[in-house]
């Protein structure tokens, strides 16, 4: 009896699992069709799954589209340049709150966990009036500075959380050989923790490329604009260009998909390590 109900469980568990499955990805599914179809096509009803004037065409109108390829670069310059600043700084913050005792670290601790609670349209207008007052408007360093202030502080949690569990002798047995910190954060612990990284490291670039309001309020030129900008621009005052905005909607998924698919097992691994405490 035990073991029937056991199998009952696991059979249950699956089912509900292929469920969520399902509820989740047919949206995407349903996109992804979409960005095929004439825009007639798309709220035809009963749904048309397979169109039978199947075309790359929206594909085609956004690659030959100058400003809509803009967006995209844009969105890649921005989403790469925040990652890399992320964690070049967030490694020496979390080496440092790691492996030093220092006045005002559990201070500096309560407010980088506060940041991470404050909704971030409630700092729109702040930042808005900084910015302009900064003469950075409509600049990339307008959109990387304030996107660093949602990463850094999450890089920083995790990657202490992740240096934590390193013990303390890798660094002194550098010191010992005669080399310096620098040198055993960036040999050692950093090359060490490559899997907590990639997983910082795909958190902040989701965080950037995915980011709609700020890039909407501290940009105003269409060429300093974001693919999440971009799709609402396909949006016109008297019609929508469905299946241009399913399309770029593909494409604006496809490198955290492709990320996920390549870096998961890091990933994973990245995000339950720093919860285990040596």
């Amino acid at each position: 009896m035990v073991g029937k109900k056991k199998v009952w469980v696991k059979v249950l568990v699956i089912i509900v699992l292929i469920l969520g499955a399902l509820w989740a990805g047919f949206p995407i599914l349903w996109m992804f069709l979409n960005s095929f179809k004439p825009n007639a096509e798309i709220f035809a009803w009963p749904p048309v799954w397979i169109s039978k004037g199947f075309s790359f065409g929206a594909y085609k109108a956004i690659f030959t589209n100058p400003e809509q390829v803009r967006f995209f670069i844009n969105s890649y310059v921005i989403a790469g340049l925040v990652v890399i600043l992320t964690l070049f700084i967030g490694i020496m913050a979390s080496y440092a709150f790691s492996r030093f005792n220092f006045v005002g670290k559990k201070v500096i601790n309560t407010v980088i966990v506060a940041v991470q609670a404050v909704p971030p349209i409630t700092l729109l207008i702040p930042y808005l009036s900084l910015i302009v007052t900064l003469k950075i408007y409509n600049t990339f360093a307008a959109l990387v500075l304030t996107y660093m202030v949602f990463t850094l502080p999450y890089c920083i949690l995790m990657t202490t959380g992740y240096l934590n569990t390193l013990p303390k002798d890798l660094d002194e047995a550098v010191m010992i050989d005669g080399g310096s910190r620098w040198r055993a954060l960036w040999k050692i612990l950093v090359p060490t923790s490559i899997p907590g990284l990639v997983s910082v490291g795909m958190y902040t670039f989701m965080q950037a490329w995915n980011e709609y309001l700020f890039a909407l309020a501290l940009t105003k030129t269409n060429d300093m604009r974001t693919v999440p900008v971009g799709i609402n621009l396909l949006m016109g005052q008297h019609s929508y260009e469905w299946n241009q905005m399913m399309a770029m909607s593909v494409l604006g998924s496809l490198p955290i998909l492709i990320l996920f698919l390549f870096f998961q097992r890091y990933f994973i691994a990245g995000m339950t390590a720093g919860s285990v405490k040596s």
